[in-house]
């Protein structure tokens, strides 16, 4: 059963997915834990359709929590990280210390080693950045200061894994740490068989500096053109590609000098916040980044030993017990310390209340390196698994229990200093007809994040200091990044009406409280907009039209008021016999037929309107008129030898 292939394994974790997560999301239970009751139905004693290669698998699912944290970068601008250094430092280095301290003085007073105690104290003190990450996301929590604590708590964590695996070697026994056995412990554990051991020891963490200033300059000064380039091909794919290649790239660095890779793609996500590709890469890596999540979970789930845990269940339930229990106590003193709310302060703790991902990593490094024995190991991975698989159900059990009757009603949403922009406006298309309505927009006051496929003029835009991306608005991925959840209006002004007609069918199907106003090039293209929905229309050439129309008049004797109002009322007759011929245009006889009657109309319309204004001799917006009511002269006239004595002088 185990040995079907590569396509019967992908087809027992695709199917279980797709058939556990709807129906969670459905319960309510949210996709995190579908995932994970999916890989314990599949696994080794579920089903029985996955064994041992499940561990392969997780291996390889990890690196979907490096792709989270790219895009977690991706949203954080360098300043808005820099505002958050106090909650990093802060918060998350006194939960690391604090809780490593408490878990390793109950390890001591249960009869472990002090070298013991500390490693268990270090490993469970760590969180699961993908579990936590990807529930307070589902959830809508992100955004408010809850999330945003917790986040900085997780990347902390992250950052702690490195100096916690350079600290595990100095916690193994004495008669273990030979030269040739600690090699071979490191070796076995897959983190000290790098280039970077075989140089000197001084100049390792110069090395290590080195690849992070590389990763610096490449995102910042490199990766624009290099992406421009790739955009000019036009081909989706290799962008895709090309963004994969660059995380990859970057993740097997960090590896190589020893660092995390999900630190460094942090790092490059931070670099390219500002770029104009940022929606683009988003768009391109968030379905592998939810794919790879995905598997992690269901890895996570088949991982869990139900027989160990079923041979010493008081043992694995007294560790998660005390685990949970002390990481509460410890995130809810921090908050109060902190002074978050206590809605906020709920979430924050139960949200970080179990072990994370890197213990994986952690026991077995400690494992090879004789600090801990298999008996030791196995109920504490049992344990780590189980708190895992249990935050989903903390999180319901705060929110639908605990807050209804002790939280306040305080709101869940923080207006300020949210992780993503957040515009009224998205325009697609900032040529000569978007560039125009952007503009007037901006300089009065109105934030638009504009969208353009031609990566010159987003380029040449974003060095005149506007906030243009590069990237394809039919995609509802790319809609999504750039925030139409919760934009009100969608400005479709590119010159291809094909193109326009797919982004209003996306827009349409997955953002329907947008208003859309779209660009036209004639009158067809206008009838297939207003079938599609489309709030609004606009003909590209019509204002232009009837701006040339008026001045023709004004030049053959028309007063300018008059041709400007006739303009008006044929503008206002033309938009209304659109509509109208738009719900009949597929009947040709009565078209031609309304057609003609539609210019008949117009024709007594106008005439009518010609002969009211003859009647009424308006002098509207005359200089004549103008002289009259300000007093004699028209504003922009030199003033009177009377009103200005200097007159006569000059």
């Amino acid at each position: 059963m185990h040995n079907e292939g590569f396509f019967f394994q992908a087809f027992v974790y695709l199917a279980a997915a797709v058939i556990s997560v709807p129906i969670a999301k459905r319960l309510g239970l949210g996709s995190v834990l579908g995932y994970l009751l999916a890989g314990v139905a599949i696994g080794p004693f579920g089903l029985g359709l996955i064994g041992e290669e499940g561990q392969d698998v997780m291996h390889f699912a990890e690196f979907g929590v490096v792709l989270m944290l790219f895009l977690v970068g991706l949203e954080l601008q360098p300043t808005r990280l820099w505002r958050l250094r106090g909650p990093i430092l802060g918060l998350g280095g006194l939960q690391v210390a604090v809780t490593t301290a408490l878990l390793a003085g109950v390890a001591l007073a249960v009869g472990q080693p002090w070298r013991v105690a500390v490693a268990v104290g270090l490993i469970l003190a760590l969180s699961s950045t993908a579990i936590v990450l990807q529930t307070l996301a589902e959830k809508g929590l992100m955004k408010t200061e809850a999330g945003q604590s917790s986040f900085a708590v997780l990347l902390f964590q992250d950052i702690a894994v490195i100096p916690m695996l350079a600290l595990m070697p100095l916690l193994a026994p004495s008669t273990l740490t030979t030269d040739g056995e600690a090699a071979a412990g490191h070796a076995a554990a897959g983190h000290a068989t790098t280039w970077i051991d075989t140089l000197p020891t001084w100049s390792q963490p110069l090395v290590v500096l080195a690849a992070v200033v590389l990763v610096v300059v490449f995102g910042k000064f490199l990766t624009r053109p290099i992406f421009r380039i790739i955009a000019k091909s036009g081909l989706r794919e290799i962008f895709t590609a090309a963004s994969l290649l660059m995380v990859i790239g970057i993740a097997l660095l960090m590896t190589s000098v020893g660092l995390s890779p999900a630190l460094g793609t942090f790092l490059a996500g931070v670099v390219l916040a500002n770029s104009e590709y940022r929606h683009e890469l988003e768009g391109d890596i968030e379905p592998f980044k939810g794919l790879l999540l995905g598997l992690f979970f269901l890895a996570v789930g088949t991982s869990i030993d139900f027989q160990l845990i079923a041979g010493n269940p008081g043992g694995v339930a007294a560790i998660v017990a005390i685990l949970v229990t002390i990481k509460l106590v410890v995130l809810l003193a921090l908050a109060k310390v902190f002074r978050m709310g206590l809605d906020q302060s709920l979430i924050f703790a139960f949200a970080l209340a179990q072990a994370g991902e890197f213990a994986f990593v952690l026991v077995s490094f400690a494992t090879q390196n004789g600090i801990f024995s298999q008996a030791v190991a196995a109920p504490l991975i049992a344990a780590v698994a189980v708190s895992m698989a249990l935050t989903p159900l903390l999180l319901i059990f705060a929110e639908k229990l605990l807050l209804p009757r002790v939280g306040t009603t305080e709101q869940m949403e923080k207006a300020a200093d949210t992780f993503d922009e957040e515009s009224p406006v998205i325009i697609a298309g900032f040529g000569r007809f978007g560039g125009v309505v952007g503009q007037l927009l901006r300089a009065n006051g109105v934030k638009a994040t504009v969208l353009d496929l031609d990566s010159d003029r987003v380029e040449l835009l974003r060095s005149l200091g506007m906030e243009v991306y590069y990237g394809d608005a039919s995609r509802v991925d790319l809609l999504h990044a750039a925030g139409a959840e919760n934009a009100q209006l969608l400005i479709l002004a590119i010159d291809d009406s094909g193109k326009i007609l797919e982004m209003v069918e996306t827009a349409k199907k997955h953002f329907p409280h947008l208003k859309i106003l779209a660009r036209a090039t004639d009158r067809p293209d206008a009838y297939a907009l207003f079938d599609a929905g489309v709030d609004q229309v606009y003909r590209e050439t019509l204002d232009t039209a009837l701006r040339a129309g008026v001045d023709a008049m004004s030049m053959l004797g028309f007063r300018t008021f008059a041709a400007t109002r006739s303009a008006h009322r044929f503008r206002c007759h033309d938009e209304e016999s659109l509509r109208e011929m738009a719900s009949v245009r597929h009947d040709k006889q009565r078209y031609l037929s309304r057609a003609r009657e539609r210019i008949r109309m117009l024709e007594e319309t106008m005439k009518k309107a010609h002969q009211e204004t003859a009647e009424q001799r308006s002098v509207g917006w005359d200089v004549d008129s103008l002289r009259l009511e300000f007093g004699g002269r028209a504003p922009g006239d030199a003033p009177s030898s009377a009103e200005d004595p200097s007159a006569d002088a000059r």
